[in-house]
């Protein structure tokens, strides 16, 4: 696999990606040409590649995903595309539902028909999200889809979409599903980063409900060496669930800020609910374990302390 088109490679995900492929860690990946490809919106940012783009081991290019013209070139030379782009945030999605159509589902689609056309691997990154909420258990990928908002819907589409290409036509698509991603660069909507954000302002942080909601939180380094692992050993037309084991609910994670951050726990509300709002995500991966030989290593509690004083820094030099 000599040459991938990273779509969505300016973000918080597809940076790390970038950075895995580039480490030298896989030996199926000996210099490989590595095109990024980025609307530069307000979650991409090009600081997040500059190591990349000084030393000349990345081409960039500023399109969006759903201009064909500019991304036709891209799919037909190259050897595979990993499909990161998209829009993200949930409570974006429920105040403006249009972009994420057009950006998750009409992207996608541009991108594996494209894939189709040219006979190219396409690697689509989905979410935990399209399973909705679990009340025991784990998903794994052969359970059936239940978004609850507007953007879980929109990947589901995508999904689906992706998936039907692959049954049609026999698209080399292989899809990948994670939890909640925790590291470095992450935009500040995210409730890590917005939250550290808040308390070293002094400022309150609004909690959905009551705070009970259970997420499971990946390292974005476990994640991306799954999908390093899908693109080099996955089977087409297969599904593959990342996972960290590391299930906390919101308030307890907030909670673990306060304490790292010396903070008091006055700064915490609680806010009326969101719309929709699942009550737990968790995958089951064996599957990936089985297949892939995948396993994440990051060890969340002593991660996560590092990671609070990451964007305390961050925050306070910026």
């Amino acid at each position: 696999m000599h040459s991938i088109l990273v779509t969505g490679g300016a973000g918080f995900i597809g940076s790390h990606f970038v950075d895995a492929c580039l480490s030298n860690s896989y030996l199926e990946l000996q210099n490989p040409r590595l095109v990024v490809v980025d609307s530069l919106t307000y979650a991409g940012n090009l600081e997040n590649l500059n190591p990349h783009l000084q030393n000349g081991s990345i081409t960039f290019k500023n399109a969006s995903i759903l201009d064909t013209v500019e991304i036709l070139p891209l799919v037909r030379d190259t050897d595979c595309i990993v499909h990161f782009a998209a829009e993200t945030h949930v409570d974006r999605s429920i105040n403006n539902p249009d972009i994420f159509l057009e950006t998750n589902v009409v992207g996608t689609h541009n991108l594996v028909k494209l894939a189709t056309e040219f006979d190219k691997r396409i690697i689509v990154i989905s979410t935990d999200e399209v399973y909705g909420s679990i009340s025991k258990g784990s998903a794994t990928e052969k359970d059936n889809l239940n978004p609850s908002s507007p953007y879980s819907s929109s990947k589901a589409a995508a999904d689906l979409l992706s998936l039907a290409y692959f049954k049609t036509y026999g698209t080399k698509v292989v899809i990948t599903r994670c939890t909640n991603n925790y590291g470095t660069r992450q935009y500040p909507e995210k409730l890590i980063p917005f939250a550290i954000r808040k308390l070293i302002r002094g400022e309150k942080i609004g909690v959905y409900g009551d705070g009970m909601n259970i997420r499971d939180w990946i390292h974005v380094r476990d994640h991306v060496d799954g999908v390093v692992k899908s693109m080099i050993y996955g089977t087409i037309g297969e599904i593959y669930n990342f996972g960290g084991n590391n299930e906390i609910s919101n308030i307890a994670l907030i909670n673990q800020m306060l304490r790292i951050l010396g903070k008091s726990d006055n700064l915490v509300e609680f806010i009326e609910d969101r719309l929709g709002h699942d009550f737990r995500y968790s995958l089951d991966t064996t599957k990936a374990q089985r297949e892939l030989n995948w396993y994440p290593i990051y060890n969340f509690e002593d991660e996560f302390v590092h990671l609070v004083k990451w964007y305390e820094e961050y925050f306070r030099s910026s």
